[in-house]
């Protein structure tokens, strides 16, 4: 047999995208059917709307980890890829380029715009798919959807006309959620509140019989033209007696009531509260219950309306308001003005404030659906990782308001709805009417708005697989094992698909659900592009490789926390996968003349009993963290096998076999070592995806193709738990020995003599007489004697602890122990001044209080490396001048 010869360095450029195309024109990301049972995810579909971020990566990276992983098992695997319309966004990306170039999407027309973003979308698409592609997800791409394909059209329509039939669809003029900038209404949890900056206003409305007037507290005056009355408290003991009075409206000639409503607060403001139900959530319960008129004073853009007198139409609310305070200044209605604190609700999108507004819009009833989803949980058919995300779960599902689906956009899925211009009938159908199926007229039109994005996205785990049609794959892998994805919409996404899913299929669309945490930069900050702290995915990938990106990303994925990093990150897996590429390079460069021997018929000695416990070891460590969803464990167990326990210990424990005279001995030794790299290639392949396929393919030992390999199982034949027992006390012993060399800063060159007495029932004696040699080497050592008599004199040796046995280590054959000394002393004086002049720094008033955190942030780290190499040095002082 010939070695085989791997490249001096490990560059995954020259064989990642060979690898991918390969796997993609051998069919190996589509499941192989058999009777067992299935394994399947559905995708989290990204936006249409720009490339991917690191999110998307941690997200996906994660779920090839499982799907790599369960495909090995033998299990039918599929992972169905796709992405989502995105419909505001979508629509406001055209909409930016088309105000570019001086038009709006109503010069275009509705037809003319829509193919316009089919466009963009087919961009945007190419581009995600090839970064999906790149980062090695294994995705089943013959089975790719998009929420707006054929398929998924036929479904959301069934959905809606399945709802209406239900009554839980309805249409009616409700004051909503409205975004002016994107021109749309928005569902509650469309809406980010957070706290703005404002002002409360103290206005005087007068009696209208002129004997005097009442002060209200309001943050938006400029709403004020939609009052229809002012609300006090009736438990409210200073305004009992105005309630039934009529105040005039200030800045114009209208009159509005004093009425009472409990919802009034007593305590907040002047405890007079106006009612503009066209404009407040609260004030629009109010006026329900007392039947009061609503006045609009907003258009659709967010200027004031005709409804306002004429000085203030056409012109923004927020411009409005300081004309209306002005005015009001002038006119004496002013008492009051100060600065106050409030949530404010901004489009989730664009970020312009919301403003409540009554329009006629298309809602989901949703209260009976809510109860199924919570009871699914209750009764443990959905699970969640980690299990706290459950709380925000049910806390949504109890508070649930019916959900605005209408959207005023044009990208979308139109609302299946068309009126008869003739004898005004509706029609909700699955088809597209020819005429009125009433009174035969061909005068009809179709509603004009679209669905919400989220309508589309709450059927994605069996719409899919191809319902409402009953299809093999439907029959084969619904309902979906798990549901990998941020948990950040929990509400907007996840309890929807369980809500759908139980209404019309009648099952859960998963099992487990498993939120990650979000990538954030090292200051614990979001990624964004305000802050640009964002890092682009191929940007990593180009730099370390794909598999150091899922490496990295896995081994840091703790189950319930962020994810801090940055580029310098991904030099862990970068590190990890030249590990494996150049101790695969050595044993491979052993392999000239060599003639491989059935690994059944080698009887296996104690150091390779011990390395195949190892891997059995880790692949139940493996088995484990897939289950439970604890990819940071299954990263680490692969690591620590592969570096420490192969590499470190087993490699270079075979190497006195790899170059023995004897050619049985160096076959045998080659044997085990291909067997174990083989069984190695297979362990880590979920993880390094692409470094063991190309690794696989060149060793002479395997046929079969990695990605469709079994994946090492657990078995109690592997267990050799006697034979661990001796090598981890070998190890142990090695450990004190490096450990005292590392802390005396003795060179790896120079030898120092080692004696191990061993207690009288220490079950490794014979072990270690046995590998003596190896213990010499791994130890570094001149000498070594095993001494189970105690006859050796150590009185001038550093003795180190173990279980068992103590180690002496005569340093002083390695180094001058008096010159250390004097050097160590010479470095704590040097050390202790530079850590006097980090304190006097840190106790600087003028410094504490003028630098940037980042400044004293260094300060006190410098702090803490000086006072730990002060404390290691008077460790090792102390320790020499024992001797």
């Amino acid at each position: 047999m010939k070695a085989v010869e791997l490249q001096k360095a490990y560059d995954p450029k020259d064989f990642e995208e060979r690898i991918y195309q390969e796997w993609l024109d051998k069919g190996l990301f589509s499941p192989k059917d058999n009777d067992s049972e299935h394994y399947s995810i559905v995708m989290p579909p990204p936006n249409v709307t720009g490339i991917l971020h690191m999110g998307h990566a941690l997200n996906n990276s994660l779920q090839d980890i499982l799907i790599r992983y369960y495909r090995m098992t033998g299990v039918p695997t599929l992972w169905v890829p796709g992405t989502d319309h995105a419909g505001i966004a979508t629509q406001s990306v055209v909409e930016r380029q088309l105000l570019k170039e001086g038009k709006k999407r109503q010069d275009l027309g509705r037809e003319k715009f829509l193919e316009r973003t089919w466009e963009v979308k087919d961009k945007h698409h190419k581009t995600i798919k090839k970064q999906l592609e790149t980062i090695g997800a294994s995705c089943d791409w013959s089975r790719e959807r998009f929420t707006m394909d054929e398929g998924l059209s036929k479904a959301v329509r069934e959905c809606f006309v399945s709802l209406y039939e239900k009554d839980l669809i309805y249409k009616g003029e409700y004051l909503v959620n409205y975004c002016p900038h994107c021109g749309t209404a928005l569902a509650d949890d469309e809406v980010e509140h957070e706290e703005t900056p404002g002002k409360l206003y103290d206005i005087t409305y007068p009696y209208a019989d002129g004997s005097g007037s009442i002060t209200i507290a309001t943050t938006r005056p400029e709403t004020m033209f939609g009052d229809i009355a002012v609300a006090v408290n009736p438990e409210d003991e200073r305004y009992k007696h105005l309630v039934g009075k009529t105040l005039k409206l200030p800045l114009t000639d209208r009159e509005i009531p004093i009425i009472a409503d409990s919802f009034v607060s007593l305590e907040f403001g002047t405890g007079m509260v106006k009612i503009t139900p066209a404009h407040d959530p609260n004030d629009w319960e109010c006026g329900k219950r007392h039947n009061l008129e609503i006045i609009n004073v907003l258009n659709p853009d967010g200027t004031l309306n005709d409804n306002c007198p004429e000085k203030y139409r056409n012109i923004q609310a927020s411009e409005a308001r300081k004309l209306v305070v002005e005015d009001l200044r002038e006119l004496g209605n002013l008492v009051g003005e100060k600065d106050h604190n409030h949530e404010v609700g901004h489009c989730y999108r664009c970020h312009t404030v919301i403003e409540p507004y009554l329009s006629k819009q298309w809602f989901v009833s949703m209260k009976k659906m809510a109860d199924n989803a919570l009871q699914a949980w209750k009764d443990d058919k959905i699970k969640f990782y980690p299990k706290r995300w459950e709380n925000t779960y049910s806390h949504w599902l109890t508070s649930i308001r019916d959900w605005c689906i209408s959207r005023q956009l044009w990208w979308g899925h139109r609302i299946p709805v068309w009126y008869c211009e003739d004898c005004g009938n509706m029609m909700v159908l699955r088809e597209d009417p020819c005429e009125c199926d009433k009174c035969k007229s061909k005068n009809i039109y179709q509603e004009s708005d679209v669905l919400d994005t989220w309508f589309s996205s709450w059927l994605w785990p069996f719409s899919t697989l191809g319902w409402p049609e009953k299809t093999v794959d439907f029959d084969k892998y619904f309902p979906t094992t798990t549901l990998v994805t941020g948990y950040d919409i929990i509400f907007f996404w996840v309890a929807r698909m369980v809500m759908a899913s139980l209404e019309f299929v009648g099952e859960v669309p998963f099992r487990d659900i498993y939120l990650t945490g979000l990538v954030r930069d090292k200051q614990g900050r979001k990624m964004s592009k305000t802050l640009g702290n964002g890092i682009d995915p191929i940007d990593v990938v180009n730099q370390y490789g794909a598999d150091a990106m899922k490496f990295t990303l896995s081994y840091m994925a703790t189950q319930g926390q962020d994810i801090l990093i940055d580029m310098n990150s991904f030099k862990l897996g970068s590190r990890f996968a030249n590990k494996v590429w150049n101790a695969t390079r050595f044993l491979l460069m052993n392999l000239d003349d060599r003639t491989l021997v059935d690994i059944k018929d080698i009887e296996l000695d104690t150091m390779d009993k011990w390395i195949y416990n190892s891997l059995n070891e880790a692949a139940k460590k493996v088995e484990v963290s897939m289950k439970n969803y604890r990819f940071n464990d299954g990263a680490s167990a692969v690591y620590d096998f592969f570096w420490n326990d192969f590499c470190d210990w087993y490699v270079e424990s075979s190497k006195q076999k790899l170059y023995s005279d004897d050619a049985k001995v160096k076959d045998r030794a080659i044997s085990v070592l291909l067997d174990l790299l083989a069984e190695s290639m297979r362990l880590m392949h979920p993880y390094l995806s692409f470094l063991t396929e190309e690794i696989y393919s060149k060793l002479p030992n395997v046929s079969d193709q990695l990605i469709t390999s079994e994946y090492p199982k657990f078995t109690e034949d592997r267990r050799f738990e006697a034979d661990t027992t001796l090598v981890n006390c070998m190890q142990d012993a090695v450990r004190g020995v490096r450990a005292l060399r590392a802390d005396l800063q003795i060179a790896i060159d120079k030898k120092v003599k080692v004696v191990i007495k061993v207690d009288n029932d220490f079950v490794a004696t014979s072990f270690f007489k046995e590998k003596k040699d190896l213990l010499m080497n791994f130890m570094g050592s001149s000498s070594l004697d095993i001494d189970d008599l105690s006859e050796i004199d150590t009185s001038k040796a550093v003795p180190v602890a173990g279980i068992g046995f103590e180690s002496f280590v005569f340093v002083r054959e390695a180094i001058d122990v008096d010159k250390e000394i004097a050097k160590l002393e010479k470095d704590l004086q040097k050390t202790q001044k530079s850590l006097d002049g980090t304190l006097r720094k840190l106790s600087n008033e003028k410094f504490i209080n003028n630098a940037a955190q980042v400044a004293i942030d260094k300060e006190n780290s410098k702090k803490a490396e000086f006072e730990e190499k002060i404390e290691k040095g008077k460790k090792h002082i102390a320790l020499l001048k024992t001797l």
